[in-house]
Formats: C-alpha cells, sequence, structure tokens
C-alpha cells in the first residue's frame, strides 16, 4: 500500500497550483476556481468553479482533466473525484471524467476540434503575452532600447524566468543569447516590422490580462466570498485600465 503523507491536502493544493487556465494563462489555485479538497485517508475529493454556467466546455475539460491528472500523481493518493459544479455541462463533464472517457468519448461528435491544438494554441498565446510584458517593461525604463536586441539574458530574473518557461514550452531556445523579440514561428522580425511584431504581441497580452481581469470579477460575483480564495495578480499584470505604450 502507498503510504499517506502527513500533509497529503498541502500537496493536493500544491499540485492544484500547477493547473492552469489555458485561455488566462494562471493557476486555477490563483483564480478561485478550486471551490473545495477534501482528503480522507487516500481519497481525495476536488470541486472546481468557473465564472460563468457557459464557459466554453473544452476549456472546461481541460482544467478538470488537468486537475485530475494531477492529483492522481500526489504520492499517497490512492483515489480521485474531481467535479466541476454548476456548469451547464457539468452533468456529462463529470461522468465522463469519472468513465475515463476522454473528451472525444465525453462530447461525441461535438468535440470537432483536438485539445491538442487548442492547448497549444493558448501555449503560444501565454508566451506572447510574457514576451510583450518583459519587454515592455524594458521599454518603461529605457524607452530608447532596441527591442530587437534584446536576449533573454538581459531581462531581470522574475521576468527572465517567466519567459523562459514559455518558450520552453513551445519549444524555442532558453539560452541568455536567445533574442526575446520572435514571431510565433521563432523567427527573428527585422528592422522594419519589429514594430508590428510588438504591436501584435501587445495586443495579446492585453486580451489575456483584461480576460483574466474579467473572469476574476464574474466569480466574485456569481460566489460571493470567493475573493478570498484569489491570490492577488502578479505585479507585470496590473487590473484595468491597461496601460498601452505607443
Amino acid at each position: 500500500m502507498t503510504a499517506v503523507l502527513p500533509d497529503l491536502a498541502g500537496a493536493v493544493r500544491a499540485a492544484l497550483g500547477t493547473v492552469v487556465d489555458p485561455e488566462l494563462d494562471e493557476p486555477v489555485t490563483d483564480l478561485g476556481f478550486v471551490r473545495s479538497v477534501a482528503v480522507d485517508g487516500g481519497a481525495v475529493e476536488v470541486h472546481l468553479r468557473l465564472p460563468t454556467s457557459f464557459c466554453a466546455p473544452n476549456f472546461a475539460w481541460l482544467m478538470v482533466s488537468d486537475a485530475h491528472d494531477a492529483v492522481s500523481a500526489v504520492p499517497g493518493v490512492q483515489r480521485v473525484v474531481v467535479e466541476l459544479d454548476d456548469h451547464s455541462d457539468s452533468d456529462l463533464i463529470n461522468a465522463g471524467l469519472a468513465a475515463g472517457l476522454g473528451y472525444r468519448g465525453t462530447f461525441g461528435h461535438e468535440a470537432e476540434e483536438s485539445l491538442d491544438e487548442l492547448r497549444a494554441t493558448f501555449v503560444r498565446k501565454a508566451h506572447t503575452a510574457a514576451m510583450e510584458r518583459a519587454l515592455t517593461a524594458l521599454l518603461r525604463a529605457d524607452p530608447s532600447a532596441d527591442v530587437r536586441a534584446v536576449t533573454l539574458g538581459d531581462l531581470p530574473a522574475d521576468d527572465a524566468a517567466a519567459l523562459r518557461r514559455r518558450r520552453a514550452a513551445v519549444g524555442l531556445p532558453v539560452d541568455d543569447g536567445a533574442p526575446v523579440l520572435v514571431r510565433d514561428d521563432g523567427s527573428r522580425p527585422g528592422p522594419d516590422d519589429a514594430e508590428m511584431v510588438l504591436r501584435r504581441a501587445r495586443s495579446v497580452r492585453i486580451s489575456v490580462d483584461g480576460n483574466a481581469h474579467f473572469c476574476r470579477g464574474l466569480l466574485t460575483t456569481r460566489y460571493p466570498g470567493s475573493e478570498a480564495d484569489q491570490a492577488p495578480r502578479p505585479d507585470d499584470r496590473p487590473v484595468l485600465p491597461l496601460e498601452v505604450l505607443s
């Protein structure tokens, strides 16, 4: 029998902290999406909640299934139940997850797009947003900086670490000499289109950060008191209105 850790509940919550809302690029624990965690010996039951009852089912499935996988991997956990509460597809998602049917097995003909493709799209957006945050912070400190010349080694440690994690996820180099400003395919923009690449990246970042701010507010409206379960947003992700550099 697998030994049960003394603080299994803490280990489970830490594991849930690795589960990220794919659209918002923030952990579900920081967003307040974890409604409850119950541990009884080696049995764990987790309930998740979302800002609305009509959040996209594919996004919901990603978070619920990722949470199940993360908790299942915790040493000492012997049985896992993860359920999504108060969603229009809660019964379908919860039954499909419990039966191990997977996304396509659960949604059948409605599961038209591949979740792998969806996840890859949002991983790219997370990288683009992190790239823009790092470069915008640098430009605020030095408006004359040549963004094409900036490398990972030029960034402050926290910005570099955040960007390296996201670059690794999309398969981009993470060495100090790697250029920060790149297109989605990893290529380096030329002098004539660098500004446009940065502007497009800024629009992605504003969309990601704006959606995250909006969803946090929706959650606290739907579940009064849930703001106590939300972690403050990082310093590089201010609440709206967001400053946009010209």
